[in-house]
């Protein structure tokens, strides 16, 4: 099946189940998550977490707690080892 017989079967579905309110709205919620699946990035945080792990990050940093390189290899070796 291609993107447009699957659109035309999902618009076929939707139809039978428009008699049910309550079988919709189980579709509405599940194509919901599904979407959300879709644009959900475990990277994104709001601009609060953000400013908050930077916070937590220079106070570390102030209790000596940082992890300190006096060069680039020293850096990269403790990088590779993540």
């Amino acid at each position: 099946m291609n993107a447009l017989q699957l659109n035309a079967e999902i618009h076929r579905s939707l139809g039978i189940l428009s008699e049910d309110e309550n079988m919709l709205r189980r579709a509405a919620k599940y194509l919901k998550r599904l979407a959300n699946e879709l644009t959900y990035d475990p990277t994104l945080m709001s601009k609060e977490e953000f400013f908050t792990r930077v916070e937590e990050a220079e106070r570390e940093i102030a209790e000596g707690k940082g992890t300190r390189f006096t060069n680039k290899a020293e850096m990269n070796a403790w990088l590779n080892s993540l």
